[in-house]
């Protein structure tokens, strides 16, 4: 019996997989250490994965 696998999932077009980002407010806290947010896509909502484009039905009236 075969194993069915699931297909790869796509690559965000928009970040190209890198979802989350840190980036630095410029300037540094009273320890010394950077100030940073994180940064989500807002295309995959920080997954880096876009979803299949749905099928069209064929023979599908309207």
């Amino acid at each position: 019996m075969t194993h069915h696998t699931r297909p790869p999932s796509r690559i965000c077009p928009n970040c190209d997989g890198f979802a989350s980002v840190a980036v630095t407010l410029g300037g540094r806290d009273r320890h010394g250490l950077l100030r940073t947010i994180t940064a989500h896509c807002p295309a995959c909502h920080g997954t880096g994965t876009a979803h299949h484009p749905a099928r069209a039905r064929e023979g599908a009236s309207a």
